[in-house]
């Protein structure tokens, strides 16, 4: 796992923040919207459909999910340099922001989620059309902000930064392939359609996944909880299991729990099975978390089933229950 990017200091807080209108961020989703919404109707056809799909599950699942998330962020498996790169340039495709831009983000409010309190903006408390246009079309600046520290293996990289530089302009070369193949209605919804759907997406899922759903853990002290959304697993490549993100970040496997479909670690297993990607992290890999609590019968019960062994086990997660401190894993089996 990597180490926390955010540098704490006395004095930091996650509550008090203006949120602020940003404009290139505002003007490039709208772009998009308005492209898909002018030129989608006309174009709509049997193949730009499937270039839609095509494109879009191939974006977000290698890209989004197994690139940015699992990889870049949570270093949560290893692979080859050429297959990082390409998987992170997939991710930046996904339209959201370049390679460190997507680092901080998301480590900021995960920081935030973290904290006792927190503001609204990263706790996604306000109502949907309040909410969607802070995520999708504003910036919270807090007045007293952690620092922000990449690692140098990224920070310094050559290739991330440049795509941190060109995240936006990405889309021509896309763009390019589709129009030399399909014409104007390929770019129109292998591009536009597809980065519109993605980013609207990756809020829509963000905020129902803060809000109401199912939980089979608690972190005790964090002001924001995750809960998972297992209608939407499949289309989101399994980052829809966020309850269980919240709990393991930095497991490759977001589906912990017989039935918990995560066609992300699917790919996963494929490309460790011909030897592309290696040492994927699973919940008994990582450090202990006392402040981890079950919720449900499920998971209370899994929790009583299992007999400590520090030897087979070292990074048992941890967690205090009334009575004394029990250790719970997940088995080897779920490796399977």
């Amino acid at each position: 796992m990597h180490e926390p990017r955010f540098e704490a200091f006395a004095g930091q807080d996650a509550c008090r923040g203006r949120v602020r209108w940003s404009p290139t961020t505002s003007i490039w989703v709208t772009s998009m919207l308005l492209v898909t919404c002018l030129a989608g109707p006309v174009t709509l056809a049997a193949d730009t459909l499937l270039v839609f799909a095509t494109t879009t599950a191939m974006t977000l699942c290698l890209g989004h999910s197994l690139g940015m998330h699992r990889l870049l962020i949570h270093r949560s498996y290893a692979t080859c340099k050429p297959l990082e790169y390409a998987l992170v340039w997939l991710g930046v495709l996904v339209g959201l922001a370049g390679p460190l831009g997507m680092m901080r983000t998301h480590d900021l409010r995960d920081w935030a989620q973290r904290q006792a309190r927190c503001h609204d903006y990263f706790g996604h408390r306000r109502r949907w059309y309040q909410d969607a246009w802070w995520q999708l079309h504003c910036r919270l600046e807090l007045a007293a902000p952690p620092t922000f520290r990449p690692e140098r293996a990224v920070s310094e990289d050559p290739v991330y930064r440049f795509l941190e530089r060109t995240w936006m302009a990405q889309q021509l070369i896309p763009a390019a392939l589709l129009f030399a193949c399909g014409g104007w209605g390929w770019v129109v919804w292998g591009v536009c359609a597809r980065v519109t759907v993605s980013v609207g997406g990756h809020w829509l899922i963000g905020y129902f996944a803060h809000n109401d759903g199912h939980q089979s853990w608690r972190v005790a002290g964090a002001g924001v909880q995750g809960f998972n959304l297992p209608f939407w697993s499949l289309l989101t490549f399994g980052e829809s299991w966020h309850n269980n993100h919240h709990a393991f970040p930095g497991s490759a496997k977001l589906g912990l729990h017989a039935g918990e479909l995560d066609p992300g670690w699917w790919v996963l297993k494929a490309l460790a099975a011909a030897g592309l990607v290696w040492n994927l992290r699973l919940p008994e890999d990582l450090p202990p978390r006392a402040e981890l609590r079950p919720v449900g019968p499920r998971t209370r019960q899994a929790c009583a089933s299992f007999e400590p062994n520090r030897n087979r086990y070292p990074g048992a997660v941890g967690f205090a229950a009334s009575g004394g401190t029990t250790k719970l894993t997940e088995n080897a089996r779920r490796r399977q």
